[in-house]
């Protein structure tokens, strides 16, 4: 099976997320480690569910001056994750100084616009409310400064692997499955698995979908099977 499902393993409670990680394992192509468990856990925790199972995304959404980010990117590639991000907007030195080291085997991923956020509020932030135009520029400049991927919603997805052609990763959050209830969802900008997949996309992100479901296994299973 071609895996392609990077489960998130949000929450503060270990003994729940190492259970599922533990339950999951062979169903999945990664897992994603963000905010809320680095900051709970530590390198520690991080440490533990990298034993379980060894390709981590963390996503840490690095974003600062270009030094900062460089010495970041040094420190946590220690830690040997398939893919990390920094947020595209910090600007062309950081995105270089992010991929300076040739070396590396870390994946260097480019946050485009955070899928939680719609029209009304890139008019407001960014002064643009056209997403996809304002994904698309950012998606142009990833590119330039040699990032290796992109994050990015599903609705652009297709904008965006025509930009950066078929070389370039495409790692997609907001994924909602068909019978997922949206109630009080904070993504905006959703598709289901095989709609990512057939529009481009090589990883999916899935969290609550997922390890909030009666049944983890069962429902990464279907998500699977859906997706082959």
């Amino acid at each position: 099976m071609n895996k392609k499902i990077i489960v998130a393993l949000d929450g503060n409670n270990f003994s729940k997320i190492k259970k599922i990680a533990l339950s999951l394992k062979n169903e999945v192509y990664a897992y994603k480690v963000g905010y809320e468990f680095f900051f709970n856990f530590g390198i520690d925790g991080y440490k533990k569910i990298k034993e379980i199972y060894p390709k981590i995304f963390l996503d840490l959404k690095l974003h600062d001056i270009p030094n900062t980010v460089e010495q970041g990117i040094k420190a946590l590639e220690k830690l040997k994750p398939v893919f990390t991000t920094i947020h595209i907007s910090g600007g062309d030195k950081m995105n270089k100084f992010s991929v300076k080291k040739t070396s590396r085997k870390t994946k260097i991923l480019g946050v485009s616009i955070l899928t939680s956020l719609d029209s009304n509020q890139t008019k407001k932030y960014y002064n643009e409310k056209n997403v996809q135009l304002l994904v698309k520029k950012l998606v142009k400049y990833a590119k330039k400064n040699g990032l290796d991927g992109i994050v990015c919603s599903p609705l652009e997805i297709k904008t965006i692997r025509k930009e950066i052609g078929k070389r370039m990763i495409i790692v997609v959050p907001g994924i909602r499955p068909i019978n997922y209830s949206k109630k009080n969802d904070d993504q905006k900008r959703t598709l289901t698995p095989i709609e990512a997949i057939e529009m481009g996309a090589d990883y999916l992100v899935i969290g609550r979908p997922i390890t909030s479901s009666k049944n983890p296994l069962k429902t990464i299973k279907e998500i699977n099977k859906s997706i082959q």
